[in-house]
């Protein structure tokens, strides 16, 4: 098999890894989706929206996460990024949150801790994939910086490298990302 062969079959692989990835989350938001449904046909106007079209009950979300999971912490998402839409959600128990050893969260956390690791999830998040892509920007002086960050992105599992010299936010990471962005800027 010859050099662009298997870098075809590659490329098609990786595009097929990131389909399923899509599809697996498009299948557990839709829950959710159904649950928000029923929500906006049945809700009265209580209020402004706390979301553009979103249904006139300003806590449309946590009251229907309420009546459908009670106890429940959750985050969803429905965005569109460079490599196409994904729609997601998480959630856990409360007491099951409050009984975890939170000093395990330390290392995801401060993954995240460091202005250009932000800077270089942001930049690929919204579709810069390469490493030389990567070294164009300012805040590296040279390729080993560069993949010291990458390297602690990716051991925390904010980014995955489908292929050599390429990056990206993992599917079921795009949402945690920028609900820990909301966080931060609220």
């Amino acid at each position: 098999m010859n050099t662009d062969s298997r870098d075809e079959i590659e490329q098609r692989v990786d595009r097929l890894e990131r389909e399923v990835e899509l599809l697996r989350a498009q299948f557990e938001a839709r829950d959710l989706d159904a649950a928000a449904a029923t929500d906006a046909a049945t809700t009265t106007d209580a209020g402004a929206d706390v979301v553009p079209d979103a249904p006139t009950d300003p806590l449309w979300f946590v009251n229907t996460l309420g009546r459908h999971a009670p106890g429940v912490v959750m985050m969803a998402g429905a965005v569109e990024v460079p490599a196409g839409p994904v729609r997601w959600q998480y959630g856990l128990h409360a007491a099951d949150l409050l009984a975890k050893d939170w000093g395990e969260l330390a290392r995801p956390i401060e993954a995240l801790g460091h202005p250009v690791r932000l800077e270089l999830v942001r930049r690929i998040l919204a579709g810069t994939q390469t490493t030389a892509e990567l070294l164009e920007l300012d805040q590296f002086a040279s390729s080993g910086q560069l993949y010291h960050h990458l390297r602690q992105l990716v051991s925390a599992g904010w980014l995955a490298s489908p292929r050599r010299g390429h990056y990206e936010v993992p599917v079921a990471r795009v949402v945690p990302l920028l609900v820990l962005t909301m966080i931060a800027a609220s």
